[in-house]
């Protein structure tokens, strides 16, 4: 066990993480252009703010939370989610009171406690992004639109965009009626979790996974028939705002999304080439969210998306990624004067900001020269007793195999100046 990862986790090695600093470096270059800045906030928070955050009827709080009691006696969670770590911030630090909408993404680690399947981990890390202060349903459209123009950016097609209106608290107590009316004869048939949800949130049931709740389901009262007035010009003039955008949708009246916190907009966007876990973004609003964690009544809306299910979805797509260049510089040398000359270069090539690596297994010069291929060098220098002698060094041009002779006093700016 000593030398296993736990279950449900997974080593980043070198030879992957240049897929990760892709997709990361491209998500924040895409929300910039956007106009969105990053927030951070810490692996953990109160659990307090997850059951009244994410909402006690959730798989989320029920089952799959990372919770302890430290040792001050506090009860603590490594957050599952990223969006009610940042209300709370938005919240202490009074971003409500700076220049309004609030514009922020993030990438952040998230900890749940529930089965490992194809890129889905029990420690995962999330994209997001949250924007505050603003009700006008064109910054849903452009939440969206900043999904569908990453995925668009790295190469992915075959998405679907379905967006629902699962309308504003007076809406759901209607719905819940109706819902509760048409359940009421299947409950000995749903499951533990979806009878404990019947009174408390019944819109999550349609939300169940297991297939002997989504039996029950035929024939299920649909939200878009219980919206009022205001949703309904809302989710309109989304459409509106999408359809100026570009962007193709489907509507799907029986997306609710698995958080509470969501109200009116509700969006996922599928994939199917990862099998039956086919979201690879979701999200919404969530305006009533800010206030009942204890900040000023807020609009909010936004979205998360799991950076591993991202991968698996391009891999499975046959998107491969750029593989990093090599190296600037391998240093070869021979002799303990030509190391501490090696180890004086490239201390000053590295200043200047150009890639180094030298020697430090006493290996001969042949094989010095085929690790310089191994790690894709653009250049190699050469330094023996003979150069040091006569104040020079041989540079290799590792992709056309031309070699001259430099001296030693101009080796620095000559190879800073190819390199730039």
């Amino acid at each position: 066990m000593l030398t296993k990862a736990p279950r449900g986790t997974k080593d980043v090695i070198p030879s992957d993480v240049y897929k990760w600093t892709f997709v990361e470096d491209m998500f924040r270059e895409i929300c910039e252009k956007f106009g969105y800045r990053e927030i951070r906030t810490p692996a953990f928070e109160h659990t307090e703010l997850f059951k009244r955050g994410v909402g006690e009827t959730t798989d989320i709080v029920q089952k799959e939370m990372y919770t302890f009691t430290d040792n001050g006696g506090r009860e603590i969670t490594l957050k599952p989610e990223g969006t009610a770590p940042v209300v709370r911030a938005f919240i202490e630090n009074k971003l409500y009171a700076d220049a309004q909408p609030t514009k922020l993404f993030y990438n952040t680690p998230c900890f749940r406690y529930e089965r490992p399947q194809a890129g889905r981990f029990r420690a995962f890390h999330q994209f997001g992004v949250e924007v505050f202060g603003a009700v006008n349903p064109s910054v849903d459209a452009e939440v969206i639109s900043i999904a569908m123009t990453f995925f668009k950016k790295l190469g992915l097609k075959n998405l679907e965009l379905k967006i629902n209106s699962i309308g504003c608290p007076e809406c759901r107590k209607k719905y819940n009626e109706a819902l509760r009316e048409f359940l009421n004869e299947k409950l000995e048939k749903l499951c533990k979790t979806c009878e404990d949800r019947y009174e408390r949130n019944p819109m999550r049931i349609i939300d169940c996974k297991k297939e002997e709740c989504q039996k029950e389901l035929t024939g299920v009262p649909l939200i878009l028939d219980y919206i009022c007035q205001d949703c309904e010009d809302h989710f309109e003039k989304l459409q509106k705002y999408l359809g100026l955008m570009g962007l193709e949708y489907e509507i799907d009246p029986r997306i609710v999304r698995g958080l509470d916190y969501y109200n009116r907009t509700a969006f996922e966007i599928i994939s199917r080439e990862i099998g039956s876990q086919a979201t690879v973004c979701g999200g919404g609003r969530y305006d009533g969210l800010v206030e009942e964690i204890g900040g000023p009544s807020t609009p909010g809306v936004g979205f998360g998306l799991g950076i591993e299910r991202l991968l698996l979805t391009l891999e499975n797509n046959n998107i491969e990624i750029p593989r990093p260049k090599g190296i600037d510089v391998f240093i070869v040398t021979m002799g303990n004067r030509a190391n501490e000359k090696a180890v004086e270069i490239s201390q000053r090539l590295r200043e200047n900001m150009v890639s180094v690596d030298i020697d430090h297994l006493s290996r001969s010069m042949k094989a010095q020269f085929k690790y310089s291929n191994k790690v894709n060098s653009l250049y190699t220098v050469v330094i023996g007793d003979n150069e040091l002698d006569n104040n020079v060094v041989s540079l290799k041009n590792m992709e056309t195999s031309t070699q001259e002779e430099i001296t030693l006093d101009s080796v620095i700016d000559e190879i800073v100046n190819r390199i730039k």
